[in-house]
């Protein structure tokens, strides 16, 4: 079996790894939601490349889909630069493959924006020296600003133009820390607005705290169940 960094790579591949490697984990779902292709199709994909060494699989929940990352190996081959190989913990299973399924909705309902993930989002904000959003100073112990990254990043297609922050919600934060992110983003310049994809339990106090800090004209709120 040829490794992951060795002759040319299998039609398609590149893409795939780039677009993974810049979300961090993906999903079979999710791919053949965003190429589009069939599910069969996407998932003999993923499973190919896991083969090829390029990919890791991490099937942390039962009954949920396996989570895909980019290895080293895979990273290489791709000529990818400023990104690390990512894993997928227990605890952020669900959360992971929330955001790669809020990312293949989101490029289908924006045509030609860019949506980027944790790792892609780490490595703009290197190049451009500075975070895409900051939080109130309580938040950190001894005081202190503390750096807030969105869950994802939607850039548009016009030059210049201000992208939009995108944070996935799945567990109710405390009253106060969810008021300072709301707060954060209402002040905050580097974004022009600020989607929650929110769980149905989120929804109410997500709501309250966006009522307290006067933040409803910078957020928009959409239930996660509504991304079908």
């Amino acid at each position: 079996m040829s490794g992951a960094g060795s002759g040319a790579l299998p039609p398609g591949r590149r893409e795939l790894l780039a677009w993974a490697a810049g979300l961090g984990a993906v999903t079979a779902e999710a791919l053949a939601a965003s190429a589009p292709m069939p599910l069969a199709s996407a998932r003999g994909r993923l499973a190919a490349a896991e083969r090829a060494g390029a990919m890791r699989a991490w099937r942390h929940l039962r009954d949920e889909p396996a989570l895909y990352t980019v290895t080293r190996a895979g990273l290489r081959s791709t000529e990818v630069v400023g990104l690390r190989p990512a894993s997928v913990s227990p605890g952020g299973a669900r959360h992971a493959g929330a955001c790669c399924a809020a990312a293949a909705f989101l490029s289908r309902a924006f045509t030609g924006h860019t949506v980027l993930g944790e790792p892609a989002l780490r490595r703009a904000e290197r190049e451009r020296g500075r975070p895409f959003a900051l939080l109130d100073a309580r938040l950190r112990p001894g005081g202190g600003r503390a750096a807030h990254r969105p869950d994802l990043l939607l850039i548009g297609p016009a030059r210049g133009e201000q992208p939009i922050a995108v944070e996935v919600e799945l567990t109710v934060k405390g009253p106060e820390r969810l008021a300072s992110i709301c707060r954060a983003w209402a002040r905050s310049r580097e974004v022009s607005g600020v989607l929650y994809l929110a769980a149905g339990d989120v929804l109410g106090p997500l709501a309250r705290a966006l009522d307290a800090v006067g933040a409803g004209e910078r957020v928009v709120v959409l239930a996660l169940d509504a991304l079908g």
